[in-house]
């Protein structure tokens, strides 16, 4: 479904992707990990369109959306749920949601299906339906971070993008919101992550790609990764010899 080959971007002279390349396929998890500054941020932004590709492409089922603008892609189904959650913080939860769904304002019996998005999403978060009058400012971290995935499946998304979703949460609160990427994907929607709890995130993904200095090193089966020497050193350490404390299902069990 994504294919990226080749991609170099970065900020005006500043180059920071290297002829990347990275693949996800139409049933599946992926996982990117890799250190602070390896560009893994910078690669969503040009897949978002945040930013223009200098070579290389960028293909969305078969079609070329590498400088296409961020608008143009969203509509076409590729919906980011940006770090840090980019909400509108004096705006409620409803109208955060609502906003989700504004690329669609021309189609048909839009109220209709506004309804069945707010369904979609309230079923995945309660809390969400319960605080939708509430400021999002006011919201806590963790239902925070479940208004902006809302917000992005209130655009119909048919590939959802993950950066950084556990960053500054709880550990009850990682495993909350990589049992909903679970089920997003258990409901049809292949997702590309970016994610610093490295173990968790290997662990409910079908492959994974390690970064370092604007390109991939490593890739491949996340079962594998999790076994590879490189990957325990830099990632898990220790770690990799104590059981995994967060309560996520791995792929092909049930939360």
């Amino acid at each position: 479904m994504l294919e990226v080959e080749g991609l170099r971007s970065g900020y005006g002279r500043l180059e920071v992707l290297h002829g990347l390349n990275l693949h996800v396929g139409e049933d599946e998890i992926v996982t990117v990990a890799g250190a602070n500054g390896a560009g893994k941020s910078t690669l969503l932004r040009a897949i978002s369109g945040l930013l223009r590709p200098t070579a290389g492409s960028i293909r969305w089922q078969g079609r070329e959306i590498g400088g296409r603008r961020p608008e143009d892609i969203v509509a076409q189904g590729v919906c980011q749920v940006p770090e840090g959650r980019q909400l509108f913080p004096r705006m409620t939860v409803m109208d955060n949601l609502q906003l989700g769904g504004y690329v669609h304002r021309g189609e048909r019996d839009r109220r209709g299906r506004v309804t069945e998005r707010l369904e979609r999403v309230f079923g995945l978060f309660p809390r969400l339906q319960e605080r939708q009058r509430q400021l999002a400012g006011t919201l806590s971290g963790g239902e925070q971070q479940m208004l902006a995935i809302g917000r992005a499946l209130m655009g119909q998304p048919r590939l959802l993008i993950f950066d950084e979703p556990s960053l500054g949460l709880a550990p009850t609160l990682v495993s909350e919101i990589l049992g909903a990427i679970q089920r997003l994907h258990r409901e049809g929607t292949p997702t590309l992550l970016v994610e610093q709890n490295v173990r968790a995130a290997l662990k409910i993904s079908h492959r994974g790609y390690i970064m370092e200095n604007g390109l991939m090193r490593l890739d491949g089966p996340a079962a594998e990764l999790l076994d590879t020497p490189e990957v325990v050193a830099a990632y898990l350490g220790r770690a990799r010899r104590r059981p995994l404390t967060l309560a996520v299902p791995a792929i092909g069990e049930q939360p």
